[in-house]
Formats: C-alpha cells, sequence, structure tokens
C-alpha cells in the first residue's frame, strides 16, 4: 500500500468522522425547544428570516463590516478559498481529469485564500484588540485552515503533494467539531432566531429603508 493510498484513506476516514459530528450536532440543535414568545406578531417570520439570510448579511447591514469593510473582505475571500478547498478534497481522485485551466483557477483561489487567513492570523497577534479577544482555538483554527489552502494550492496542480494535503486536511476535519469552526452549524440557527425575531417585531422594514 503505498503513502498516497494511506493517506486518501486516513482522510477518508476523517472526512466520515466530521460530517457525523457535525450532523450530530445539527440533530440536537434542531431537537432542542426555542424559547416562545407571546407578543402579537407584526410582521411575517418568513420576511424576517429572508433577510436574515440575504440583505442582513451584506457589509452595509451591520456597523462592524461597514466601519471595516477590508476585514468584511479578507473574510469573505477567506471563507472563498475554504469551499474550493472542501471541493479539492472531494475531487481529488479525479484532479487529473480535470482541465488544467480549472484546476490552476482553483489553485490560485486556494492560495489567495490561504493567503487572507495568515493575514488574519497575524492580526490576531499583532494588534492588542484581536489579540486579547483572540483564544487559543481561535489562533490553531485560523492557521490550520490557512496551512490546508496552502497545501490544496499546491496539490491541486501537482499531485505529488497530495499526500501533504491530504494529512493536514484529516487533521484539520478531525479537529474542526470540537473549534471554533463549529460555526458553520451554529451561524445558520443564530442568523434563523435572528430572523424570526425581528419578522414577528415588524422591524425588518425599518432595517431595509435604513440600509437602502
Amino acid at each position: 500500500m503505498t503513502l498516497f493510498t494511506i493517506t486518501q484513506w486516513i482522510a477518508s476516514a476523517s472526512l466520515l468522522f466530521s460530517i457525523a459530528a457535525f450532523s450530530g450536532m445539527w440533530w440536537r440543535m434542531q431537537r432542542r425547544a426555542s424559547g416562545v414568545d407571546r407578543s402579537v406578531p407584526k410582521d411575517s417570520v418568513a420576511r424576517g428570516i429572508r433577510y436574515a439570510f440575504t440583505t442582513g448579511m451584506a457589509s452595509w447591514a451591520k456597523e462592524s463590516t461597514r466601519l471595516h469593510m477590508i476585514g468584511y473582505l479578507r473574510g469573505v475571500v477567506f471563507h472563498l478559498g475554504i469551499f474550493v478547498g472542501l471541493a479539492v478534497l472531494l475531487l481529488s481522485p479525479w484532479l487529473d481529469s480535470i482541465s488544467d485551466s480549472v484546476r490552476w483557477g482553483a489553485a490560485v483561489l486556494a492560495f489567495v485564500g490561504a493567503v487572507m487567513g495568515i493575514i488574519g492570523a497575524i492580526q490576531r497577534i499583532t494588534e492588542r484588540n484581536l489579540r486579547i479577544l483572540s483564544t487559543p482555538d481561535d489562533h490553531l483554527s485560523v492557521w490550520l485552515v490557512s496551512i490546508v489552502l496552502l497545501s490544496a494550492s499546491v496539490a491541486v496542480v501537482s499531485s505529488e503533494w497530495l499526500p501533504a494535503f491530504y494529512v493536514a486536511s484529516s487533521v484539520l476535519l478531525v479537529y474542526a467539531p470540537a473549534s471554533k469552526i463549529r460555526h458553520c452549524i451554529f451561524v445558520y440557527f443564530g442568523r434563523l432566531f435572528y430572523g424570526i425575531h425581528i419578522g414577528r417585531r415588524g422591524i425588518v422594514r425599518g432595517l431595509e429603508e435604513h440600509h437602502a
């Protein structure tokens, strides 16, 4: 059995573990009882949820992102790189059959995403406020993701680096369910509850007009 095969099996097992762990979190969150809002609905809950998952996520809808647009854009590019890295992992057995232009495009996006992650990681060390707020998990999660994206950017154009990419991905996939990366699950429920609340309270129209 070759190093490629061994690391590929380890990555596959790690992916299944991560999917199972996140699925369990999702199931437990779905079963939790939510608070009962006994106020008289003033508007549509559906409208609030629609706003929360669309316009409400735009940069101009939140003061924190309006005042820090560069940081917001860096985060967008970083997360785009994460989706590309995940796609590379899932499609890695068939990389040789993908056109060179697509592979190089994925390599560039993964690399730029990694750079954005590294910049964010450095800011957590150098900026006083971020340094105070950051936990060891914050640092480790960002660095792990950035390393995975760097290895993905190399592996997607040179299959000789796939074992290194598989090892890095395996470490991240096993660590992710216990780390801040769990926000990929919790952000959905947070936006959902927010949308329900502002929909019932009838304040969506005011938010939309304020940010128009």
